[in-house]
């Protein structure tokens, strides 16, 4: 049977079987979607993507192989009419900030109620963008004023110095080894450490890895 012209094209990319399989089911549940192509790993994602083209792309943010980030930055480049919904377990505001900077048009949290998935695989489908209930009060109170205009304008949050300090804090230096390094003071850095700490809702250490790991620091 033909597809209804208000049929919503899904990409689904998981690579939990399982989970995938649980999402499939939920999506071709509704009257208005269905999942045209599956994917288990970013690498692939990007290839259907390009070979069906599909409306809305709901997307795990940790995959092997490549992880949803830059996934979602290739997909952006090859096709930029594509929306982009993001699935992920973490609340962290980096996490958002990254990943509409890198093209997402929605952040779904993997805990919350299925309607989230499915109000946003909708929003972005007309066009909009949507944000899980459960951070949107959080993203508000730690992107006020104009740290919310640099968000929505796609720019990060944190300069160029700030993000060369988390970099090498991430790789295990000290402050004193990352003085030595950037040619500053020993509380320089420890200024810079907080400043982005701050900006991205940072509450220690293991926050800098897990962003490093998104951004694909570790691996250069």
């Amino acid at each position: 049977m033909p597809d209804s012209p208000a049929t919503i094209r899904v990409l689904l990319a998981e690579d939990h079987a399982t989970v995938r399989q649980g999402l499939k089911l939920l999506i071709d549940a509704q009257p208005d979607m269905e999942v045209i192509a599956e994917a288990a790993d970013g690498p692939t994602a990007i290839e259907r993507a390009e070979q069906v083209n599909p409306d809305v792309i709901v997307m795990d943010v940790s995959m092997p192989g490549m992880n949803g980030l830059k996934a979602a930055r290739a997909i952006r480049q090859r096709r930029p009419n594509a929306g982009i919904v993001s699935l992920s377990r973490y609340r962290d505001d980096a996490y958002l900030q990254e990943l509409l900077h890198a093209g997402a048009s929605a952040y779904v949290l993997k805990q919350s109620a299925s309607s989230e998935l499915l109000q946003a695989i909708r929003a972005v489908a007309a066009g909009g963008q949507y944000l899980d209930s459960a951070i949107t009060e959080r993203l508000t109170e730690v992107f006020a004023g104009p740290g919310l205009n640099r968000l929505r304008q796609g720019k990060p949050l944190i300069t160029e110095r700030e993000t060369e300090v988390l970099r090498l804090i991430a790789r295990g230096y000290s402050n004193k080894e990352i003085a030595v390094q950037l040619a500053l003071s020993v509380k320089t850095v420890e200024v810079h450490k907080a400043n982005a700490m701050r900006k991205l809702g940072f509450k220690g250490r293991i926050d800098i890895v897990n962003h490093a790991i998104l951004q694909g620091w570790m691996q250069e």
